[in-house]
């Protein structure tokens, strides 16, 4: 079988000169590949988080392949749990990082295929070397924060974590009591203070203190949940977040939402146009044609999961508080005669258009069709 021409055809795809390096992450050693495009790969293994001994077998490679010291080193790894400390490591010691998706990885299409990390570290290497050869659309970059637009990701984050947990508490107290054919409403408040102090007495006593401990737990997520929101409340009222105030003005969306919505989407990252802002938020259609079959799959959910839940969620609000704006015209003009299928996807369409219509540029909101602010921008419709 021949190998298979390259298809950049009148292209320099000249890849030499230069040190390429594939990260294999792991919990307790990384997998390191290391070539230059001439001569078979290397592959080392270091301590995880040990950079030291990074650069050493960086160093020791370009001297394996006849590099100067001084040659440029390319590299990238995988996004996970490591995050993007090692990415600033990396560009701090004048070393081109990539952080890739790991969805966007190819794999082989067979239905068994070996799989170790010096495998996936190759196959690193190889599609590396293929993207700074011309192949740019060969996986997909993740864009990287700074450090502080990192930080300002955690307040929100561990809000919904939190929230999470009240939950959770809440639905095992009343599993537990249910076992006793105890029923109640609402867990946490003084109703249920009340409640408990008449009822506490029927339960065996492991019952009793597991639900006792379990209140304990939810109720300091309960005071964490209310230290973090009043955090958000007194910033934004402070006028320390210009942008989330902005958008929170909009009837409909509230201040949680709005930082959910700057800190994920809006404040730090730039869009050239509508396409980019769907594919951000996993809003975009996947078709599927093969030969005569054409099928639609849906959304891709390839991007931001908890902007695109939000934007779902504030959809199904404007059509309530902004009744008047093009939008919900063109909502109920479309989708509302149909049934519940057609009114969601009708939902994710207007949760598309609301995200292009909000583009935060230096504290400003641009909307179409809303009843405030005033001001209106088409350029992406």
């Amino acid at each position: 079988m021949n190998a298979p021409r390259t298809a950049l055809h009148g292209q320099d795809t000249t890849i030499t000169g230069s040190l390429y390096v594939a990260f294999e992450l792991g919990d307790k050693s990384w997998k390191l590949s290391l070539g230059d495009g001439v001569r078979a790969p290397s592959r080392c293994t270091v301590a995880a988080g040990d950079t030291a001994a990074v650069f050493t077998a960086i160093a020791k490679a370009k001297a394996r392949c006849h590099l100067a010291a001084d040659a440029p080193v390319c590299s990238c790894y995988e996004a996970g749990r490591d995050g993007f400390w090692l990415h600033r490591c990396l560009e701090e010691h004048q070393i081109t990082n990539l952080v890739v998706d790991s969805a966007s990885i190819e794999v082989n299409r067979r239905r068994r295929r070996a799989k170790t990390d010096r495998l996936d570290s190759d196959k690193l290497l190889s599609m590396l070397m293929r993207y700074y050869g011309g192949e740019r659309r060969v996986w997909a970059v993740a864009r990287i924060p700074t450090r502080e637009q990192e930080d300002e990701r955690r307040v929100h984050r561990e809000l919904g974590r939190l929230r999470q947990e009240r939950t959770a508490h809440s639905n095992r107290i009343r599993s537990l009591l249910i076992l006793h054919n105890l029923r109640v409403e609402r867990i946490g408040g003084r109703p249920w203070t009340h409640w408990w102090a008449q009822n506490a007495a029927r339960l065996l006593p492991g019952l009793r203190a597991e639900i006792e401990r379990e209140c304990e737990r939810l109720s300091l997520a309960a005071r964490q949940i209310r230290a973090l929101e009043a955090q958000q409340q007194h910033e934004v009222r402070s006028g320390a977040q210009p942008a989330i105030a902005r958008l929170a003005h909009l009837a409909g969306i509230g201040t949680g939402s709005a930082w959910v919505l700057i800190r994920e989407l809006f404040g730090w990252r730039e869009f050239h146009n509508r396409r980019e802002v769907a594919a951000c938020l996993g809003l975009a259609p996947t078709p599927y044609a093969s030969g005569t079959s054409e099928v639609e799959q849906g959304i891709s959910k390839i991007g931001n999961k908890r902007a695109r839940w939000l934007m779902v969620e504030l959809a199904w609000s404007w059509l309530r508080f902004q009744r008047s704006s093009q939008l919900s015209h063109w909502f109920n003009e479309r989708f509302a005669g149909g049934g519940k299928r057609v009114r969601r996807i009708g939902i994710v369409a207007l949760a598309r258009r609301l995200a292009v219509a909000w583009r935060i540029r230096d504290g400003q909101v641009a909307g179409w069709g809303v009843s405030s602010p005033p001001q209106l921008d088409r350029r992406y419709w």
